[in-house]
């Protein structure tokens, strides 16, 4: 390797503020250019873009320190850098006189590779004086039809195709870069894997058992609560793994609509409406701040997706649809009476959470009071899938990704409309006729308790009641009442 990767913070004022960037630093030094690119207009500044032009980047120098003897022009030295992408070094026989020893890459992830380092080569070209690695040429007549092709099919299916400029095209599809990339294969996928239905309160009840309370018959000392509740929001409430770990314990709520349900909202990390409960200088709160300025300020602390994620408060953000101008997703829970469900088990959790000291609002916390890692979870999920006799494997649907999918392929079972289903899975997109027709909060809630009444009379897909939780040999001594019976339990929350 010629070169090393490094983590640079880097300041460009007298303000006090600064970013962290990865920065390549070889023999000479760091590689300045790809600083400032990174920091330039053009750059999509996104962490991932930025660790994925580095990785390209290096390989890239990798490539060059191996073959430096073996081209004369830099489009020839791009041209066999690129096949090797997709070839790997190594040949038939095992061997690799370069050193490199490297895989094939499949031809989506080269795409995305080159992607990133032709932008960086023509921003060089046009900014540093350098020879661009892959220059545009003029495309061959069937590369032109292929590319409208493409535009049309595009134009058709978007949404706002009406702001799409065929004469922007027209000076889009007269051009291709110098090195062409193959042809991703289009594969019909499988259906999604989700978890298995008829096992999740085998999960949830036998699975997330506390170590050595085993015995105990409460249900609050028997039950992990805190990986039940991240289980349930993904599971009963459809979010996407990585979307608990954003949760303050404020947005957690019950339910105007019904006190004996819950309300959750997961804001945006960064730019949701951060709790009114920090004060200014004259004592009274600071409202209407964002998170990013809330956690900074009040905890030292920076939204969880802003951090490396080789770090343990790393918490990724997809960026669905968000539900209002505060910046949130509220969480539909389905059947509904789990809304209900969890409610009781987060306030038994939340006196859990209170003894400990937690420096910061994160809703779910390690047994020290620090916020709680994706990697622990992970292990933990994957402990309980095992200790209730599955494997925990992406393609049996055994992963956490699973309990999204489960919840989507319920709302089909349900025969739920596919407006509704985008609502409640917060999808950024439809086909774009139906984005007119899209429901309210209101009237997501009522359809979903209509699918509930029809399974109830025997229409469509079973239906789906609580968990007797006497029968599993919890005692009914819960002030709460959430051992009070799964018939009173569903008929208190519709």
């Amino acid at each position: 390797m010629s070169h090393t990767v490094v983590r640079m913070r880097l300041v460009t004022d007298n303000t006090g503020a600064h970013v962290v960037l990865p920065v390549i630093v070889t023999e000479g030094g760091p590689l300045l250019p790809l600083v400032r690119y990174m920091r330039s207009p053009q750059a999509r500044a996104g962490r991932s873009s930025q660790e994925k032009l580095v990785h390209v980047v290096g390989l890239l120098l990798d490539f060059m320190a191996a073959n430096h003897d073996c081209f004369e022009n830099p489009a020839d030295l791009f041209a066999a850098f690129v096949e090797r992408l997709y070839t790997g070094t190594v040949s038939p026989d095992g061997e690799d006189p370069s050193g490199l020893y490297w895989t094939a890459k499949s031809t989506v992830s080269v795409k995305q590779l080159v992607g990133v380092l032709s932008r960086f080569s023509d921003w060089l070209a046009d900014n540093e004086g350098a020879t661009p690695l892959n220059p545009w040429r003029e495309a061959t007549a069937a590369e032109q039809r292929l590319a409208w092709a493409a535009w049309h099919h595009r134009k058709n299916r978007a949404f706002l195709s009406h702001t799409m400029s065929r004469d922007t095209a027209r000076l889009e599809m007269s051009r291709a870069r110098n090195v062409a990339l193959k042809k991703a294969p289009v594969v019909d996928r499988d259906a999604a894997k989700y978890f298995p239905e008829d096992q999740i309160e085998n999960l949830l009840f036998q699975g997330f058992i506390v170590p050595g309370e085993r015995k105990s018959r409460l249900i609050q000392e028997r039950l992990n609560l805190r990986d039940i509740l991240i289980t349930m929001l993904m599971h009963y409430g459809g979010l996407r793994m990585s979307e608990p770990f954003h949760l303050y314990v404020q947005d957690v709520i019950a339910d105007p609509l019904d006190p004996n349900a819950v309300l959750v909202r997961v804001y945006h990390p960064s730019e949701g409406l951060a709790p009114p409960d920090w004060k200014g200088a004259d004592g009274k709160p600071l409202k209407n701040l964002m998170r990013r300025d809330y956690l900074r300020g009040k905890y030292q602390l920076q939204p969880r997706n802003e951090y490396w994620k080789t770090e343990a408060l790393y918490a990724g953000w997809k960026g669905g649809t968000l539900d209002n101008e505060t910046k949130f997703m509220q969480v539909f829970f389905f059947p509904t009476w789990t809304a209900g469900f969890f409610w009781q088990l987060w306030k038994l959790y939340l006196v859990q959470r209170a003894r400990l000291n937690c420096q910061h609002p994160f809703a779910f916390v390690t047994a020290k009071g620090d916020p709680y890692s994706i990697d622990a979870f992970k292990k933990a999920h994957k402990a309980a899938v095992e200790r209730i006799g599955l494997v925990a494997a992406k393609h049996l649907g055994t992963t956490p990704h699973g309990h999204r999918h489960a919840y989507g392929q319920r709302l089909v079972d349900f025969d739920l409309d596919a407006i509704f289903r985008k609502k409640a899975l917060h999808h950024r997109s439809l086909e774009s006729q139906v984005v007119y027709t899209e429901p309210d909060h209101k009237r997501l809630r009522r359809a979903m308790m209509a699918a509930e009444e029809r399974a109830e009379r025997g229409e469509g897909a079973a239906p789906l009641r609580p968990p007797d939780l006497l029968a599993r040999g919890f005692e009914d001594v819960d002030p709460l009442g959430l051992l009070s019976g799964p018939k009173k339990l569903l008929r208190r929350n519709r």
